[in-house]
């Protein structure tokens, strides 16, 4: 019987042709939904997923013939990875497929929101002058902070080398990390707190992360200061983000991550609680696509097969 790999989500095509030439059948149904995967797992020796698919214990105990599961990109909070080895499952994803798509967007909203330029186009648009009312503010000479200094933060590190700032970095779990970045200050978070004019969030969503930038983290810093949040959304509270906006400690605030990122489901609470963030002018928001680029969709189809090829050859 043909090995048979069920992909859930938009991939490139190389990596239906790599998977092809392994031996695979591949179903590639993009648009098919969590309730019936579950349904239909037990066929198949391996996945390809996105974030709307949930590999937790009633998954895998459906998935009899699993072998491997690819995450398009880096979060795993979507998978119960203590259970998958228990059973087996081999666990790929590619962190390093989208991580300079993400530091690209991360800098883009961070110059956009300077430079005021979502309210300049539509002024000009609308053959309005305002000049004065259009001045941005440069960001050489300001300290910035990346906290997470992993792929995607070191990505950014990069990216903003040469933009005359200073870069400060904390990653709890890694130390001695700047070596190949000596341009990048390794700091604890007291002199985060103290220094930090731009903050910018590239953590994975853990028990210890959700919630992390709440109201308290925020009253820490010294300083007033711009937020970019390009990793998840529950890194930030909501409610306490427009209390910080609302009060001026958040100068301003780039985010491609929300809590809930599916304004179909939200509650009539969530919905007023999202139209208060979305009236501030000193915001930007992108509906989370910061590592979704036409270079990364490949880059990503790219890593994951040859982590499946390492399996099987």
């Amino acid at each position: 019987m043909q090995k048979k790999v069920l992909i859930t989500d938009a991939v490139h095509p190389l990596l239906i042709e790599g998977l092809t030439n392994l031996g695979f059948h591949c179903d590639y149904e993009p648009s098919l939904r969590l309730e019936e995967v579950r349904k239909r797992v037990s066929d198949y020796e391996g996945m390809i997923i996105n974030s709307k698919i949930l590999v937790d214990r009633a998954m895998l105990d459906q998935a009899e013939q699993l072998k491997f599961v690819g995450r398009l990109g880096s979060g795993l909070e979507i998978i119960d990875l203590d259970y998958a080895k228990e059973k087996g499952v081999a666990i790929f994803r590619a962190p390093d497929g989208n991580c300079n798509a993400v530091a690209e967007h991360a800098l883009g909203m961070l110059l956009t929101l300077a430079n005021k330029f979502l309210q300049g186009d539509p002024q000009v648009r609308q053959k309005l002058w305002q000049r004065e009312q259009n001045r941005g503010f440069e960001i050489m000479g300001r300290t910035i902070s990346i906290i997470g200094f992993g792929y995607t933060g070191s990505a950014f590190a990069q990216k903003l080398q040469g933009m005359g700032m200073r870069i400060l970095a904390y990653d709890k779990y890694k130390t001695n990390y700047t070596e190949d970045f000596p341009f990048v200050e390794e700091c604890q978070m007291e002199q985060i707190f103290e220094e930090t004019d731009i903050l910018s969030l590239h953590l994975p969503l853990t028990p210890e992360t959700k919630h992390l930038a709440n109201l308290d983290y925020l009253k820490k810093f010294k300083k007033d200061l711009i937020i970019i949040n390009t990793s998840r959304g529950n890194v930030i509270p909501t409610e306490d983000l427009i209390v910080a906006l609302t009060s001026g400690k958040v100068q301003g605030a780039c985010l491609d991550v929300f809590e809930n990122e599916k304004p179909a489901t939200f509650t009539i609470e969530e919905d007023q609680k999202f139209q208060q963030l979305y009236q501030f002018p000193n915001t930007i928001f992108t509906p989370h696509v910061a590592g979704w680029t036409i270079e990364s969709k490949e880059r990503l189809a790219s890593i994951l097969l040859k982590k499946v090829e390492n399996l099987y050859l």
